[in-house]
């Protein structure tokens, strides 16, 4: 009997570990395919990217594939270069536009959309319009819009005894002008964001504040506005990404013009490698708008960790 008994007992780690065989065989199966689009199309061009902002890479290059190893001199002209300061503080100064008035407009939507009254959920739908128009669509809505002879904004002010702005062709005007239009764009994406977390804070909270006498602002802000900081630190972060990066809408509504002040780091990597014919350049502020990026991003994952923490 005992003898009998051996096989049956040696034949159980070997299924385990025909399971376990099995099972990661399954998990590469499922992996694979993720691992191999992520290195042909983001792997790759990075580090094509990458090794090009360390060469003269010019049109000749194209076709006699000789692209001299300049090391970090494209970087010292692209920092040392007039442009560089202006386009960066446009940068920021686009982002920190964007975003402030995105989430605030959108916060005040949200809590305004919380409460229950006929038609909300119809111009909640409207609302999400301009997220779902395709960005050139939008940006040469605005581009008329903004136009100073036919355009529906100056036609408004004329209406009003004001005078007609020059939107696009003033250097003081353009800028807000992009801005302006990106606000718009990305208010519908902190609305839905924000009314979401909104939702999921409990009603009794708001009854027991309200049995207390705390008023609107004071319900808002001891109840509403400690309980949405995880979700808001996540739509900041997440729109911070986007923004910083924008170039869709800058170049359709004024092309980076009128002379530069509306160039961003973005437009003007496109202007250095496909106008003016300076790859390697334009890979370099490329790879700065990359690295910034990058750290944004991180701060983003570290900040949906934290906010599991806390939800755990």
């Amino acid at each position: 009997m005992t003898l009998a008994a051996a096989p049956t007992v040696s034949a159980a780690p070997r299924a385990n570990r025909k399971s376990r065989r099995d099972n990661r065989f399954a998990a590469w199966a499922f992996l694979l395919p993720a691992l191999a689009y992520i290195i042909v199309f983001f792997g790759y061009p990075l580090v094509a990217n990458l090794v090009m902002s360390t060469q003269n890479y010019t049109v000749k290059s194209f076709y006699t594939g000789e692209a001299p190893f300049v090391g970090i001199a494209n970087y010292s002209a692209v920092l040392n270069n007039p442009l560089f300061s202006t386009a960066a503080l446009n940068t920021v100064l686009f982002t920190a536009g964007s975003i402030v008035f995105q989430f605030g407009i959108g916060l005040a939507l949200a809590v305004f959309f919380n409460g229950r009254f006929l038609g909300s959920a119809l111009l909640r739908s409207l609302l999400l319009l301009p997220w779902l128009l395709p960005l050139v669509v939008s940006g040469a809505v605005w581009r008329w819009m903004f136009d100073q002879d036919h355009g529906v904004l100056n036609a408004f002010l004329r209406a009003v005894g004001l005078d007609a702005v020059p939107w696009l062709s003033s250097t003081s005007w353009a800028l807000p002008a992009v801005i302006l239009t990106n606000i718009w764009i990305g208010i519908p994406f902190n609305l839905v964001i924000l009314h979401g977390g909104l939702r999921a804070i409990p009603a009794s909270l708001y009854e027991a504040a309200a049995l207390d006498g705390a008023g609107a602002w004071q319900r808002f802000r001891h109840v509403t506005w400690p309980l949405l900081r995880p979700v808001t630190g996540i739509v900041l972060m997440l729109g911070l990404v986007y923004t910083i990066k924008v170039f869709d809408v800058i170049m359709v509504v004024t092309g980076g013009g009128p002379a530069g002040s509306t160039q961003t780091l973005t437009t003007w990597s496109y202007r250095l490698s496909f106008q003016d014919f300076a790859f390697g350049q334009g890979a370099a502020v490329g790879n700065v708008l990359i690295v910034v990026a990058t750290v944004f991003g991180l701060l983003y994952l570290r900040s949906a960790k934290a906010t599991l923490a806390e939800a755990a």
